[in-house]
């Protein structure tokens, strides 16, 4: 019997031909020398050298180390490529081109695929940010009064976001509970986590132009997991009156693959029904096709899943996110990434944050190697998804992964 193909995926893999998510590795023996790689299955493809050995006119998009130069090269090219790599993994007639260039995934290092220029984190679950409301204004309105009505966020640190497998180090800083007469400093003592999704912006825009809803593919290359790490007790002194800082700014975990916006066609979904008519700048009523999309993540402590939070469920798109944050005139660049926000849905095992699952501390949730209520060093958290492709498949989405490693002394 033939030795099976690398290239013959099983049926139902989620990283079929039909995914293709980019990133970008090294191998053992070269380890100096980073790749744009392409997933298939189990394994790796160096697109570059493919690229090259079939006389691809993309080749100087893909002989990389960073996925910048592709981003920055536009939809069409997008497009173009992932149609040429599609066909490079599926027709027989290349696999003797293509095979020696495939590495099996546990053999190789994955990196941060792109420079990161900016970095916005928004605020865009309605589940999440009612929760929020309801355990620190239990008195009050769980909303704020601006939050149907436009795309909360703030902007973040980008030089620590680092790739899915980096330790986090538990951070310091001052804490003060309602109760203490004063501010301490020491290490965070509610270390928590945000499950979301980021995206990455490809082709930049004008300064002084804002990017309009129905522009958005035009500038998103894609999307991937994000973990954006939080210390509950810092951010709790600190975010009055402007907003997270160093609760935020120590450490934002991305996943070592981006699945182009492409892949995920056929997860697109309508947004929840809103409650208030939005300014014409983020009206979507009248949008060619659904700005939502269908993913259904699972957050896992120590091997052990504590929330399944869908992404199906957030009040405001990406589309929407993009739009407001240009619409004052900010400029977009090659390689700007913006984060979705923590993802809750509306049941308890939907929450995609230690604050929310435990109530601030309330609850402690049932670990096998005992209580959580927070972060304890030594734990390990990941974050995976999938989503509808089309034909019953899945699209792979990859996963993010970090561990908690103590303050050091």
């Amino acid at each position: 019997m033939p030795q099976q193909s690398p290239l013959d995926v099983p049926e139902g893999d989620p990283f079929g031909p039909h995914n293709l998510p980019y990133g970008v590795f090294s191998t053992p023996d070269e380890p100096g020398r980073r790749r744009v790689g392409v997933r298939i299955g189990g394994f790796v493809l160096d697109a570059g050298a493919v690229a090259a050995a079939l006389g691809s006119p993309y080749a100087g998009l893909l002989l990389q180390d960073t996925l910048n130069p592709l981003f920055a090269a536009g939809r069409t090219a997008w497009r173009d490529v992932r149609r040429a790599l599609t066909a490079w993994v599926t027709d027989p007639g290349h696999r003797a081109t293509v095979e020696p260039h495939l590495f099996p995934l546990d053999a190789v290092t994955l990196h941060l695929p792109y420079e990161v220029a900016d970095y916005v984190d928004f605020y865009a679950s309605e589940h999440h940010a009612t929760n929020v409301g309801k355990i620190f204004r239990p008195d009050g309105d769980a909303l704020t009064p601006n939050w149907k009505h436009l795309p909360i966020g703030y902007h973040g640190r980008s030089g620590t976001i680092v790739v899915s497998g980096t330790d986090v180090v538990r951070p310091s800083g001052q804490r003060k509970a309602p109760t203490d007469p004063a501010p301490v400093f020491g290490p965070s003592v509610k270390l928590d986590i945000e499950a979301e999704v980021g995206f990455v912006v490809g082709t930049g825009s004008e300064l002084g132009v804002p990017v309009p809803l129905g522009d958005f593919e035009d500038h998103v290359f894609g999307l991937f997991l994000l973990n954006d790490w939080s210390a509950r007790d810092i951010q709790a002194w600190e975010y009055v009156p402007l907003g997270p800082f160093l609760g935020k700014s120590f450490a934002t975990s991305v996943s070592a693959w981006v699945t182009p916006l492409e892949a995920l066609d056929a997860a697109r979904v309508a947004p929840p029904a809103r409650d208030f008519p939005l300014l014409p700048y983020l009206d979507d009523a009248d949008a060619d096709r659904p700005g939502g999309f269908d993913l259904r993540i699972s957050v896992s402590i120590n091997g052990q899943v504590v929330a399944e939070p869908p992404f199906a469920s957030m009040y405001w798109t990406a589309a929407q996110q993009l739009a407001h944050m240009t619409v004052n005139g900010a400029s977009l660049r090659n390689g700007d990434v913006y984060g979705s926000g923590t993802v809750s849905g509306p049941e308890t095992g939907q929450r995609g944050s230690l604050l929310e699952l435990t109530w601030n501390g309330r609850d402690a949730i049932e670990l096998a190697d005992g209580k959580r209520t927070f972060l304890e060093d030594g734990d390990t958290v990941t974050l995976t998804a999938w989503a509808p492709g089309a034909d019953g498949t899945r699209v792979g989405l990859g996963e993010v992964t970090g561990r908690i490693v103590p303050t050091p002394r």
